[in-house]
């Protein structure tokens, strides 16, 4: 699996250069007052996280009540009223919550979007919906800039800790509660900042998000989804 990846990588290098997905941002976190972000960014990083986590999982299990019903029963209209519903907080959006969100997390650790505070909740709801569905639009983008949304609000509540950082703290903290694995998830982010010295905020704020996240969900996401996976396989094979 090394190997793999490691040629991978090199052959991306020989063919598009070297890049980053997601862009660059000079950030820097100075130790002191400034680093209660990093506390702020765990907090609501690993509980919004676990709390997505949480849904995603109880929902690969079977929905309660007459939601679960109607998707059992009538499949495709449940399907359909879960693209209106996404096609409603898209409108409420402007457009915002559509696709993976990359352009939106680009554009706010690049300090050239500005989304309201209400795009956190909104893009989380239609991530969430988006998979309830049966059609699930991806995890990792999606989380990377539900995160970044959560830093820039997270911003506003600390003038003392430079805007950048905070989104960068801000991405790492949710998506290390949603996935609970704290060093996938500083890496990932640190390949977004020329400044080394913000990596050891980020590598706090992923472990104390992963910390946070357990109480909300004790079970890892992908793991969980994997293990429903094998059993729907086995049952398929029986």
């Amino acid at each position: 699996m090394l190997t793999a990846v490691i040629i991978a990588g090199i052959t991306t290098l020989a063919l598009m250069g070297n890049y980053t997905y997601f862009g660059h941002t000079p950030a820097e976190l100075e130790f002191g007052p400034a680093w209660i972000a990093v506390v702020l960014c765990s907090i609501a990083g690993g509980l919004t996280g676990g709390l997505f986590s949480a849904a995603l999982i109880r929902a690969a299990r079977g929905l309660p009540g007459r939601i679960g019903q109607l998707l059992m029963r009538h499949p495709v209209t449940f399907a359909a009223g879960c693209g209106v519903a996404i096609a409603a907080i898209g409108v409420i959006s402007h457009g915002q919550t559509y696709g993976t969100g990359y352009d939106q997390a680009r554009g706010m650790v690049e300090a050239t979007t500005t989304l309201p505070a209400s795009y956190v909740i909104l893009k989380f709801a239609a991530t969430v919906i988006s998979y309830i569905s049966g059609i699930p639009g991806g995890l990792f983008a999606p989380s990377l800039s539900v995160g970044a949304g959560l830093g820039t609000w997270l911003a506003h509540l600390m003038p003392s800790a430079p805007a950048g950082a905070v989104v960068l703290l801000g991405m790492v903290g949710y998506f290390s509660g949603v996935v609970q694995a704290p060093i996938t998830a500083t890496i990932i982010v640190m390949e977004m900042t020329d400044d080394q010295r913000v990596t050891v905020p980020l590598l706090a704020t992923a472990f104390l998000a992963f910390g946070v996240s357990r109480l909300v969900c004790r079970r890892p996401l992908y793991s969980a989804l994997a293990r429903r996976f094998l059993e729907a396989q086995q049952r398929v094979a029986c």
